[in-house]
C-alpha cells in the first residue's frame, strides 16, 4: 500500500473544512454555539484527529473559535459562515478555483479561455490551473472543449438564466421522481426532515436565505439520488451543485422561505408513503410557484432591495 503524501492529507483537511461549515449550515448552528466533534466526526464519516484539523483550518479563516475550555464554537453568524466559508479551499487549487469563480461572476473573464492564458493571467502553473478548472468542471461550471480551450456554463446569474433553470427543472425533476427503480432512503428523510423543521422554529428575521439555499440544494440533490435514471441524476445533481456554487448573496422574502420548505415536507411525506405519482404532482406545483416568484431584474452591480433568487 502506497503511503498518504502530506499534501493528499492536506487536501482532505480542506474537503472535510469545507463539509463541516454545510453541515453547520444545514444543521442551523447559530454563532456562539458549541460544535460536536463527535456529532461532526459521526456525520462526516471520519475519526475526531481528522476533524480538529479541519477546525484549526477554519479556525485561521475565524469561522470557528476555540473555547478556553476546550473544543470549539461558531465564531460568526450563519449569514457570515456561508459567505467566508467560500474562502475555504476543497483541495490545494480551490482558492484559485474560487478566484476564477469570482473573475466569471464578476464579468472580469471571457466565456472561453485557455489554460495558458489563464495561467498567464493568476501566474499560476499549468498544473494548478488545470486541476482548479477540474474543480469547477465537477460543479457543472466549466466543460472542456476540443483541444484546449475551456468553456464557461452559463450562471445563475439573470433572469433569462433562473427562468431557464426553473423551466429545465421542471421538466426533469418530476419525471425523476417517475422513473423505474425511484429509491427512498427513509433515514436521509428523516435527518432532512428534522433540519427542515428546525429552521421553520426560527423567527422571522432569524430566517437566514443563505442556510436555506443549503436546505434546498440538499432537497433537490436527494431527489436526484433517489431517482432509477442514472442520466437524470447525473444531469440534475450537476445543475444543484452549479445552484450552490453560483448563487450567492440571495435574499428571499421570510413567508416564501417558510412556504418553500413547507412544500419539501409535503413532498418527502408523499415519497416516504411511496405515493410517487402524488410526490411529482407537487414538485410541478412547487415548481412553479417558484417560477411566478423568480426574480424580476439582476443587474451587474446591483440588486434591488429585497431581490433574491426563486427557490
Amino acid at each position: 500500500m502506497m503511503p498518504v503524501s502530506r499534501s493528499n492529507t492536506r487536501q482532505n483537511h480542506f474537503k472535510l473544512a469545507r463539509q463541516i461549515t454545510e453541515i453547520v449550515l444545514e444543521r442551523g448552528f447559530a454563532e456562539g454555539d458549541h460544535l460536536p466533534e463527535a456529532m461532526l466526526s459521526q456525520a462526516c464519516g471520519v475519526s475526531r484527529t481528522p476533524v480538529r484539523s479541519a477546525f484549526k483550518i477554519l479556525e485561521d479563516k475565524n469561522i470557528v473559535r476555540r473555547r478556553e475550555e476546550g473544543g470549539y464554537v461558531l465564531n460568526q453568524p450563519p449569514e457570515k459562515v456561508a459567505a467566508d466559508s467560500a474562502a475555504v479551499p476543497d483541495d490545494m487549487e480551490g482558492s484559485l478555483a474560487e478566484r476564477i469563480l469570482s473573475d466569471r461572476a464578476e464579468r472580469r473573464i471571457a466565456d472561453v479561455h485557455s489554460v495558458s492564458a489563464l495561467s498567464r493571467r493568476y501566474s499560476s502553473s499549468r498544473s494548478s490551473v488545470l486541476n482548479a478548472l477540474k474543480i469547477l468542471s465537477s460543479d457543472g461550471i466549466v466543460t472542456q472543449l476540443p483541444g484546449r480551450a475551456w468553456a464557461f456554463q452559463p450562471m445563475l446569474d439573470t433572469p433569462n438564466a433562473v427562468d431557464e433553470s426553473l423551466a429545465f427543472r421542471l421538466v426533469l425533476e418530476p419525471q425523476a421522481i417517475l422513473a423505474t427503480g425511484f429509491q427512498v432512503d427513509s433515514q436521509k428523510i428523516g435527518i432532512m426532515r428534522q433540519q427542515t423543521e428546525e429552521f421553520l422554529q426560527r423567527p422571522d428575521g432569524k430566517l437566514s436565505s443563505a442556510t436555506f439555499l443549503h436546505l434546498d440544494c440538499a432537497f433537490h440533490s436527494f431527489i436526484a439520488e433517489s431517482s432509477g435514471n442514472r442520466f437524470a441524476r447525473g444531469v440534475l445533481l450537476a445543475h444543484q451543485r452549479l445552484r450552490l456554487s453560483t448563487q450567492k448573496d440571495v435574499s428571499i422574502a421570510d413567508f416564501r422561505l417558510r412556504q418553500s420548505l413547507q412544500e419539501h415536507l409535503g413532498i418527502l411525506d408523499s415519497l416516504e408513503r411511496m405515493q410517487l405519482q402524488l410526490a411529482a404532482d407537487q414538485m410541478v406545483l412547487h415548481l412553479r410557484r417558484s417560477q411566478i416568484r423568480k426574480p424580476q431584474a439582476i443587474s451587474r452591480g446591483f440588486r434591488p432591495p429585497g431581490l433574491g433568487v426563486a427557490p
